[in-house]
């Protein structure tokens, strides 16, 4: 860790992410503490990787339009060897019944008790929403979201998701960046509520709603990609890692903003994802003295190294080549390939050439967190490459 004009930095400081953090830092309401973790990189308002902290304020940019975006990793009973026997199989199974893309409504209807909450009746954004979250629910989407089926260094089974509230969570932000008087653009001021307004009121219920509804999508999810593996599930890790807690640091009770960042408190698990052709960890927090300037929190992913055009090039609508990206396909393939996933979906803009190496990431926070498991890919299935995405952050 070091010190940045007062911002606690883990890995290798990004300018213009440092630069972002230290703009919210000097808006008129100003956070308590703020800190960027080793995967941090610049984002709407506020770097991804970052952690910013208020006294009865709620920073809405901060927690993100992906309200609740969050991991779940879950371990199977099932055999190591009958999975990767049966895996080609088993990832067209997870394709053909997971639905992934933009605005995809959920092939299997999924009920669950949060829908009989009255808050969906009691604020009028939401009770237009509830139809069509009701109809996404258990949907992964597209970018970075994605189903995987690891193996772990005792040669066991696990199944890791990550997405998050899809368009109910980016239609509540939206519409409280709106009305807050907020504007369009990555550097755009963000949107920051009193506690006790009305809007911060309204905002804290819509976002906890939208934490209920991730939860209960990742939950789904897994049990149904369980079903496909034949196996069951003997434990659950799960985290959101786009969402606010109220916490108390240093003696004071605090809003605790990790956009991009895991709950890493003593002992507590968290999964951490790395790209499609490296390894993930399941992982727990320490008390240590950099634990406590991280205000508990860790990575959420290896990060980006590469943006999405850089990556993949930009084409036009007939699929011309504009610009050509710096990822090469040829190279890409034979890195999946050498490491044996079998792919679905998923395209340049997410090859490992895009991300950091995780486990150089991991290095920076090695004293605070102590990694449990390593899980290596065995499945991967995300959207297609061709897939836009808006309800990501």
């Amino acid at each position: 860790m070091q010190i940045i004009d007062g911002i606690p930095v883990w890995g290798e400081p990004l300018p213009e992410a440092v630069a972002q953090m230290k703009a919210v830092m000097n808006y008129e309401k100003k956070p308590e503490y703020v800190a960027l973790m080793a995967d941090h990189h610049i984002g709407y308002s506020v770097p991804v990787g970052g952690v910013v902290a208020y006294e009865r304020a709620i920073n809405v940019n901060g927690v993100g339009f992906d309200i609740a975006c969050g991991n779940k990793a879950v371990l199977l009973d099932c055999s190591a060897e009958s999975v990767k026997g049966n895996i080609y199989r088993s990832m067209n199974e997870i394709q053909k019944h997971i639905s992934f893309g933009m605005g995809r409504r959920n092939n299997e209807r999924v009920e669950h008790e949060l829908f009989d909450d009255p808050v969906w009746n009691d604020i009028p954004i939401l009770a237009s929403l509830k139809d069509r979250a009701a109809g996404q629910l258990g949907t992964v989407g597209g970018g970075n979201h994605y189903v995987d089926v690891f193996v772990d260094e005792s040669n066991r089974v696990w199944v890791g998701v990550h997405f998050g509230s899809r368009g109910l969570g980016h239609t509540i932000a939206t519409h409280f960046v709106k009305v807050g008087g907020g504007k369009d653009g990555v550097h755009a001021e963000p949107v920051i509520f009193d506690e006790d307004s009305d809007l911060g009121q309204q905002y804290l219920k819509c976002m906890e709603l939208a934490g209920r509804y991730a939860y209960a999508g990742r939950d789904w999810v897994c049990e149904r990609v369980a079903k496909i593996l034949k196996g069951n599930i003997v434990e659950s890790i799960h985290n959101h890692h786009n969402f606010a807690w109220k916490e108390r640091h240093f003696d004071k009770d605090l809003w605790v903003i990790r956009k991009g960042a895991t709950p890493a408190f003593p002992g507590q698990k968290g999964f951490v994802g790395g790209s499609m052709g490296d390894i993930s960890v399941i992982l727990e927090g320490m008390e240590e003295p950099e634990s406590q300037a991280a205000l508990y929190s860790t990575i959420h992913g290896a990060g980006r190294q590469l943006g999405r055009i850089q990556a993949k090039g930009k084409y036009d609508r007939k699929g011309n080549c504009i610009r050509p990206g710096m990822v090469d396909k040829t190279a890409h393939s034979a890195w999946i390939k050498r490491l044996g996933v079998e792919l679905r979906g998923g395209g340049l803009d997410e090859s490992p050439y895009a991300y950091k190496r995780i486990e150089s990431v991991l290095e920076a926070h090695k004293s605070t967190v102590n990694i449990l498991h390593t899980l290596t890919p065995i499945g991967v299935c995300m959207a297609d490459e061709r897939e836009f995405d808006p309800y990501k952050d």
